[in-house]
């Protein structure tokens, strides 16, 4: 027969050690905030209300703690509170074992603090909770990355039998340290046995790859499908001759009829996030850009919408490699621009305009590109024509060189 005092017994236990686990995590946040100094960043900021949130948790009833700890370890890892992060994501799996969050947290946390191992592990465990196809793939290609990165150094150290052993200590170390010890051993092997010897021309492409996937992400598919890299020069050569027309997202194309006359241009371009309406808005993209906005632009979905040529806008170049990494989608376009092509308003090389706007919108920056190649008879922009639609600015740059204007079809012809 059960013993009811035993079963309550239990109860209070696990609800005490709950309670203990949940004042470590408020206790490591408290002491994390009094050691920061310094003016605090729009980054830390939001750390201190995620905190916030947490400590009024305990008193709302519908609120769940547990959501609360996760998102102060998410904006913890954006501030760069990586040891915070850790004891959070730590805290996390002790209360839930389960929770694919928590799994995922702890390994972001213990990858940014160079321990591979570990992260390796907790990224393993998190997959094995997951179900979301997206995350999942983008789990599995970080575990492939840090599993690499041991291969790398494994096989360098397999190379020089005599004097490798240090190499295989870096497998458990922080890339900060074993980054600048790998390149020590390099150049030591290059000074003797000299770059003449087979063991150490392999040594260099080991630590080539090893540099390359501690600065990103391995990809799956470093070809994506076929696609292939441009140039301005390349841009140029898939627009010379063609009639263009840049087609804006607002509500009142898709419902204007207009599908099968913005089809009939040779080359149709569309900007960001876009819907297809065939009545309205035309079926056929020749051109999609878009604008890598935010903190972390990497994070958006996938762009999966097939297009001819992509051109992804954005800067710094740190962000835009990584966003270009892990938002195009193999297969999705045949032409994809390189770095020369990611920020044509300010580049020397272009426009050269020092002065615009960051927020400029991403319409009228593939506008000013495709204006400044001047190699396409026809020009038009469809759906631009009442405020709002660009930034008073862009709109009296248009308007200052439109050639003519057609109010029933909502169309601006610059050409």
């Amino acid at each position: 027969m059960t013993n009811p005092l035993a079963g309550l017994f239990t109860a209070r236990q696990k609800e005490a050690a709950r309670r203990d686990l949940y004042a470590r995590g408020v206790r490591l946040c408290g002491e994390y905030l009094a050691a920061r100094d310094g003016r605090p960043t729009a980054r830390d900021t939001r750390l201190t209300q995620a905190i916030g949130v947490l400590t009024g948790s305990f008193d709302a009833p519908a609120a769940d703690p547990f959501d609360a700890l996760l998102q102060v370890g998410e904006r913890a890892l954006e501030a760069g509170g990586l040891d915070l992060a850790l004891g959070v994501a730590e805290t996390s799996t002790e209360l839930r074992q389960r929770s694919k969050g928590a799994w995922r947290l702890r390994g972001r946390a213990l990858d940014g603090l160079g321990r591979g191992d570990e992260a390796l592990e907790c990224y393993e465990r998190h997959l094995t909770l997951l179900r979301d196809s997206e995350t999942a793939a983008e789990v599995a290609r970080r575990i492939d990355t840090l599993r690499r990165r041991r291969e790398c150094l494994e096989e360098a150290a397999a190379l020089f039998p005599e004097s490798g052993g240090p190499l295989r200590g870096l497998t458990a170390r922080p890339a900060s340290v074993a980054v600048p010890e790998f390149t020590a051993f390099v150049r030591a092997r290059m000074a003797d046995p000299g770059p003449a010897d087979p063991a150490v021309r392999r040594l260099l492409d080991l630590y080539g790859a090893y540099r390359r996937l501690v600065e990103r992400s391995g990809m799956p598919d470093p070809l994506l499908g076929g696609s292939t890299p441009i140039r301005v020069g390349g841009l140029r050569s898939l627009v010379a001759g063609r009639t263009v027309c840049l087609v804006s997202n607002a509500s009142e194309v898709a419902g204007s009829g207009l599908g099968a006359e913005i089809d009939g241009y040779d080359l149709v371009v569309r900007c960001d996030s876009f819907r297809l309406e065939a009545d309205g808005t035309g079926e056929r993209t020749g051109l999609h850009a878009v604008s890598l906005r935010g903190a972390d632009p990497w994070e958006g979905p996938a762009w999966t919408q097939p297009a001819g040529i992509r051109l992804v806008f954005g800067d710094p170049a740190a962000a835009w490699r990584r966003a270009t990494r892990q938002r195009l989608a193999p297969g999705a376009q045949e032409h994809i621009g390189d770095a020369s092509l990611r920020r044509p308003l300010s580049d020397p090389a272009l426009l050269g305009e020092d002065r615009r706007d960051p927020g400029t919108s991403t319409a009228f920056t593939v506008l000013r590109l495709l204006d400044f190649l001047d190699v396409s008879p026809r020009l038009d922009l469809i759906g631009f024509d009442k405020p709002g639609r660009l930034r008073p600015e862009e709109a009296e740059w248009v308007m200052d060189r439109a050639t003519h204007v057609d109010d029933s079809k909502m169309r601006i012809a610059l050409r």
